[in-house]
């Protein structure tokens, strides 16, 4: 008898859950401070530090030199060196039958957000986000957590279609996985998909602290004539010990896309935080290909596109104009203060 039949005992369950949930940055070597884990989700503006205060005499009038001065440091710091590389591709374990097996690891790891700035943060394999997973359809696939946090947890994925036994719903699908125990899920993925893997037990810490990763199946369908030279995630996130963020990291240190002039990037926005984001690109073009791992019978072409919580978009864009163009939230205070930029901005290079 399967564990839901056990738990559920007959009784019919509807359960709907819309959770909330990339750009690189190089090593950084000095000594930063460390900030303690939050116990629960704090709001979003607490989770930053980017107050309006810089900038105001002790007159209460505006000293705008300072804060030209403020916000001009800290854009000549981008691309900022930190500690840390998230959503690094993780190569499965070929088992003798063909499966693909991956294996991570939840721990809570020290992680650099921005230079100086160093959270716990509550991890795969030391990463935020988790390192990315992808197969083909068809694939058999089994995925082994390891629990090393000091509370139980689970991993749901988020838009794969897979048996219901391997949901990660605890006292639905599973037990939840304790500390210090492991629990393996087995799938054969059967259609394309854009997915993400997460926490379902105490999410709204476990998630909003690092909890979650790209799960991809397969290559999503592109125009004729697209040559997709680079396929990159760029995970939100607005809460928690992590903040606002791109991919785990706060501008300055979040990484630009750099594309040769002529090159096609795809970009898969997937929104793990708990609030919807306008993600607005610069001087090019976002040709929509894809809506949570759907494809669109007709693509279309947006400068800002709204991210809602649990959502992704997949996304092309032509490097056609050289520069450097940003890329951003346009909710403009999960981006800029008078201390200059933060958060949820990074740049697309076009050389």
């Amino acid at each position: 008898m399967s564990y839901s039949s056990t738990v559920l005992g007959g009784v019919a369950f509807v359960v709907a859950a819309s959770l909330p949930f990339v750009a690189i940055a190089r090593e950084q070597s000095d000594s930063p401070r460390a900030v303690a884990p939050a116990a629960a989700m704090p709001s979003a503006a607490a989770s930053t530090d980017h107050g309006d205060g810089h900038g105001t005499g002790s007159d209460g009038k505006i000293d705008f030199k300072a804060m030209d001065k403020a916000m001009k440091e800290r854009t000549e710091a981008f691309p900022a060196k930190t500690k840390g590389l998230g959503g690094q591709p993780l190569a499965p374990r070929v088992l003798a039958d063909g499966t693909k097996q991956f294996t991570v690891t939840a721990a809570i790891t020290d992680w650099e957000v921005e230079p100086g700035k160093v959270v716990k943060a509550w991890t795969y394999n030391g990463q935020v986000p988790g390192p990315t997973m992808k197969v083909d359809v068809g694939d058999k696939v089994r995925i082994v957590l390891k629990n090393e946090l000091p509370e139980s947890t689970v991993i749901h994925l988020h838009g794969v279609r897979i048996p219901n036994a391997m949901d990660g719903v605890p006292d639905i699908t599973q037990h939840a996985v304790e500390p210090g125990k492991s629990f393996t899920y087995s799938f054969t993925p059967d259609r394309v998909a854009v997915g993400m893997y997460h926490s379902h037990h105490n999410a709204v810490t476990q998630v909003s602290n690092g909890l979650a990763g790209m799960f991809l199946v397969g290559d999503m369908p592109v125009p004729d004539g697209v040559k997709v030279a680079q396929d990159l995630p760029m995970m939100l996130n607005d809460s928690g010990v992590i903040g606002f963020s791109l991919n785990g990291k706060s501008f300055p240190a979040t990484a630009p896309i750099v594309a040769a002039k002529g090159e096609w990037v795809q970009v898969h926005y997937l929104n793990e935080g708990a609030m919807a984001h306008p993600m607005h690109l610069h001087g090019l073009d976002q040709l929509v290909i894809a809506k949570d791992g759907y494809p669109l019978k007709d693509p279309y072409h947006a400068d800002t596109i709204m991210v809602g919580p649990g959502e992704r978009f997949t996304i092309l864009v032509k490097a056609e104009l050289p520069g450097t163009w940003a890329w951003h939230c346009h909710i403009l205070s999960h981006a800029e203060s008078s201390k200059g930029m933060f958060g949820m901005v990074t740049a697309m290079v076009v050389k």
